[in-house]
């Protein structure tokens, strides 16, 4: 976007952080977002939503807001879900356009403004970047993180797919606070209003996967679950529910790394394992964890 002068104009964006317990990593994303390297974009303001923290999160955002008054804290009493914390920023964010992170990730200098700059075309409606784990992949439950991660890239390079950070035009006052999959959500909503979903690869995201197999679990369980609430509350299905396109990338991922088939397969299985305990969680048991159970292993974040 231009003036008629051809000086592109800066595009502003709100920033949401969705914190419960996240002390020992909130103050690195902070800079992170702080550091950003940013030409044609800039942050207006970066709003932590922080649910019920009881370790210290609370007091080291207010610390850190009173040097840097773009960043502000509100508080949730109890937690009511990732979903809800972002009910609670749509309300209070100030830009048309906003980006939502949870407090337990760090995105790469220039991934704000990779994400932000695709909005200068008027049919992207939501980005999303690559989130790449910091686990050990010479560890079991490494090469598990780093394999889903990875297919997740090349699911989000034929149909875009967003997860972890995403950025979006407020076309909506709120998201279903029931969603235990706010990221799916928003897809759901951003098409549904005629507009388009743009999968940046080269704006990276650092998290944290599951360290062990009872974490792994839970937090694919819920995943699990949560897609199948989507589709029958919000009638949309992401890609990763689509049996052909998964099919399609686990070939290529098998040609492209042979000798890693038997620990592939065993990943598959783990996956197909999770899948039938949320599909039993949802269809048989009547549960939706939209404010689930820490998978504790991966909120030790070393970046």
């Amino acid at each position: 976007m231009s003036d008629e002068y051809g000086v592109v104009q800066v595009l502003e964006c709100s920033i949401g952080v969705f914190a419960y317990n996240e002390a020992g990593n909130i103050l690195r994303l902070l800079d992170a977002l702080n550091s950003q390297n940013l030409k044609t974009v800039a942050i207006k303001e970066i709003i932590v939503v922080s649910s019920a923290s009881t370790d210290g999160t609370d007091e080291l955002v207010r610390t850190y807001g009173i040097q840097n008054p773009k960043v502000r804290l509100i508080t949730q009493a109890k937690r009511e879900g990732k979903s809800s914390a972002i009910n609670v920023f749509l309300r209070e964010a100030v830009c048309p356009l906003v980006v939502v992170i949870s407090g337990d990730v760090i995105p790469e200098d220039h991934t704000i403004e990779r994400l932000v700059s695709a909005f200068r075309d008027p049919k992207i409606g939501a980005t999303g970047g690559r989130p790449v784990p910091v686990n050990d992949p010479k560890t079991f439950m490494g090469y598990a993180v780093h394999l889903l991660w990875r297919l997740h890239h090349r699911m989000a390079l034929l149909t875009p797919k967003l997860g972890e950070m995403i950025a979006f035009r407020k076309v909506m006052d709120e998201i279903p606070r029931e969603s235990a999959v706010d990221e799916a959500s928003i897809e759901a909503i951003i098409k549904a209003e005629g507009l388009q979903l743009r999968y940046i690869g080269s704006a990276i995201i650092r998290n944290k996967g599951p360290e062990n197999f009872s974490d792994f679990v839970k937090q694919r369980r819920r995943i699990q679950n949560g897609h199948l609430w989507l589709i029958r509350q919000q009638h949309y299905s992401v890609a990763s529910q689509d049996g052909g396109t998964l099919l399609r990338i686990l070939v290529s991922e098998a040609a492209e790394h042979p000798l890693q088939i038997p620990k592939l397969l065993a990943v598959m299985a783990m996956e197909m394992y999770c899948r039938i305990l949320g599909s039993i969680d949802y269809y048989w048991r009547k549960r939706n964890p939209f404010a689930w159970e820490i998978a504790r292993s991966t909120k030790d974040f070393k970046a």
